[in-house]
């Protein structure tokens, strides 16, 4: 942002002084920033501002209903105002300043209108007038010089954006909700559009990129601002949907000031209110929030995924207190095909989508279905104390159905944790950050890691691994034992049959009893010898008969095998384990190597195995740090215990 404009930044932001003590410093931007549109708005739709009012008296005189076509296209913008009010001309009544300004702001397009209403806007012009505020903050914005000629509408977005910045800084508790770290989102977009560079020069290009989750609009930004730099000729339309009123308003806002279409971006729940149904984008990227539920909308989800891919969450379904892989899925399906020019996503995790829920559950069933699609181009792994509400460490997945033959069933892993530079004042879990340094060095690695992907003899970066897709998949084999058992009448085995459903409800249960009492002290290593015995307690029902067994029947590692009727074992569950085999990896000769050697009286049952998919980003980049030696040990505990005692000592003295 050149001189100027920060000075009017600047300028700005000092207005907020003015609320201090009456508003807390978090609280700042819900009255600046919508003061800070409606001034610029007011600027932009001065020239044509008699037009528009003389176009609506005669509309309005012929009884016209449907206004709002003719009115834009006087203005000749997406937004008009029809109040005979003007910014400067609120200031002309002191005493009704509230009462002007909501007539002012009434007199707007609906569009614009919804802006302010969801900025909550009409409230702080209540607070602002009762705390005899209100015309003071207004005529310092009159002062304000917000031309078009002055402030071209991309300036304009540099500092309504820097204001942005500044205010979810100063808030720094809740910013981290819905703003991205700038630098953050920098390293993104370069991850996500550095292998289309050439394409992006592109004379005349046309580029549509969406964010589901865009908070205040800084990933689309972003984004735009890049292929821009690339390409000032390039059309770039950004689309964007938000749940949250006040940074809904903030993007749509920016929307407006840059003169792009604010129509485009929509506000409500991604999943079950999708703004931009049937829409495809070249580029899609995203800051959903971390560890967020979907039980609000958990029927409409479901009945989406009991469509198959049909619909948008056809892979599967997360469990319900994270719905991250379901803004993974839904920006999928609003990739172009890959005949039309094929698309790239960009998205931020935690660690959790990586490897949370064993093979069959949703989470390891929709990693299936992205790598068996061959979707996940890499993985790259940021720091912890990144971002402002978390100090967790993040992922950026980056998704293509359009990768190049030679990179086709593989997927980058890079890791960039050691990549930060300490910042000198916290604002809030925010402790870290990247420099451009840090930025330009893992574009560079993740771009020659692909680089790698095309030629299996290029010489791997320390921080980037390369993998076969089914390199993540393993076989979840379940292991069973034979079910050994001895059989034992005692006080005790007796006690548990009295405590049988089964013989709680059996009308003869005080002769069982009695008759299994005179049993005790018997015993035998086998079924049918202990059958025999058990002949004396007469004809039973087969419930109780099968209680009797049960509470009779002893684990024994030396006992019989029990078999079913068809003379085949049965297992033990007591003793039923599980080994993850590799995808690629042959079952019965990893079964005779590493599970037959220890017991060789077990077996694998085929039909549970099951298929499962995990990103073991962490393990692939271990390195084993041996212990310090014994001796070394030894000497820093005799050297403390030495120091305890000196400090001991003195203080008894």
């Amino acid at each position: 942002m050149s001189t100027k404009h920060q000075e009017l930044a600047n300028l700005i932001w000092d207005v907020a002084e003015l609320l201090r003590g009456d508003y807390k410093r978090s609280e700042y931007g819900r009255v600046i920033l919508p003061l800070t549109v409606l001034r610029r708005l007011d600027w932009v739709l001065e020239p044509t501002k008699d037009a528009v009012l003389t176009r609506h008296a005669q509309l309005k005189e012929l009884g016209v209903q449907n206004m709002d076509p003719v009115l834009r296209k006087t203005a000749g913008l997406s937004f008009y105002n029809t109040s005979e009010l003007s910014f400067r001309k609120l200031l002309g009544d002191q005493d009704h300043v509230a009462l002007n300004l909501r007539a002012y702001i009434g007199g707007f397009s609906p569009g614009a209108v919804d802006v302010l209403e969801k900025y909550g806007f009409d409230a702080q012009i209540s607070r602002l007038a009762e705390a005899g505020l209100l015309y003071q903050v207004v005529a310092k914005f009159v002062d304000v010089d917000l031309r078009p000629q002055v402030v071209s509408n991309h300036q304009m977005g540099y500092i309504f954006e820097d204001l942005v910045r500044r205010f979810s800084e100063a808030g720094n508790e809740t910013a981290g909700e819905h703003f991205t770290p700038r630098e953050v989102i920098k390293l993104m977009v370069n991850l996500l559009l550095a292998p289309d560079e050439d394409d992006l020069v592109t004379p005349g290009i046309v580029r549509k990129v969406y964010d589901p989750a865009c908070g205040t609009g800084g990933m689309l930004s972003e984004a735009q601002d890049h292929i821009q730099e690339h390409n000032p000729h390039a059309t770039v339309e950004v689309y964007g949907q938000e749940l949250n009123g006040e940074t809904y308003a903030i993007c749509r806002s920016d929307m407006m000031l840059k003169g792009g279409d604010p129509t485009k971006i929509a506000f409500g729940n991604s999943f079950s209110q999708d703004g931009h149904e049937g829409e495809r984008f070249d580029y899609m990227l995203a800051n959903p929030p971390f560890g967020v539920e979907w039980k609000k909308v958990e029927a409409f989800i479901k009945a989406e995924h009991a469509r198959g891919h049909a619909g948008r969450f056809g892979a599967g379904l997360p469990r319900i207190n994270d719905g991250s892989l379901l803004f993974l899925q839904h920006m999928i399906s609003k990739m172009k095909r890959r005949e039309d020019g094929g698309s790239r996503l960009a998205i931020v995790f935690n660690g959790s989508p990586l490897f949370t829920g064993a093979a069959g559950s949703g989470e390891s069933e929709i990693r299936r279905w992205i790598l068996e699609n061959d979707l996940l181009e890499g993985v790259v792994a940021l720091p912890d104390q990144l971002f402002y509400n978390t100090g967790i460490s993040t992922y950026f997945w980056i998704l293509t159905n359009r990768k190049e033959a030679a990179r086709r069933r593989k997927v980058v892993l890079l890791d960039g944790r050691d990549y930060w530079s300490k910042m000198r004042k916290s604002l809030g879990d925010k402790r870290k950050m990247l420099t451009d340094e840090h930025i330009a060095e893992l574009t560079r690695a993740y771009v020659d890691a692909l680089s790698i992907a095309d030629d299996p003899e290029h010489p791997q970066h320390a921080k980037v691994k390369v993998f076969r897709t089914t390199d993540f998949g393993y076989q979840r084999i379940t292991v069973e034992r034979p079910l050994r058992l001895s059989f034992e009448v005692t006080e005790e085995t007796v006690a548990l049959l009295a405590e049988a459903r089964a013989v709680l409800k059996y009308a003869e249960r005080e002769s069982l009893l009695a008759a299994a009492k005179s049993l005790i002290g018997t015993s035998s290593g086998t079924r049918a010898e202990f059958a025999m015995r058990l002949n004396g307690l007469g004809k039973l029902p087969a419930a109780v008969e099968k209680a009797v067994w049960e509470a009779f029947s002893v684990s024994d590692p030396e006992g019989e095998v029990q078999t079913d009727r068809k003379g085949e074992a049965l297992p033990d569950p007591g003793l039923r384990d599980n080994e993850n085999v590799p995808l690629n990896a042959n079952i019965h000769d990893y079964v005779e190597r590493e599970v037959l050697s220890h017991v060789s009286d077990a077996w694998i049952d085929d039909s549970k195995t099951k298929i499962g998919y995990e990103i073991p980003f962490t393990r692939q980049f271990y390195v084993y740090s041996p212990p310090r030696p014994l001796s070394e040990i030894d000497a820093e505990i005799r050297a403390l215990e030495t120091e305890i005692q000196a400090l001991l000592g003195e203080v008894t003295r």
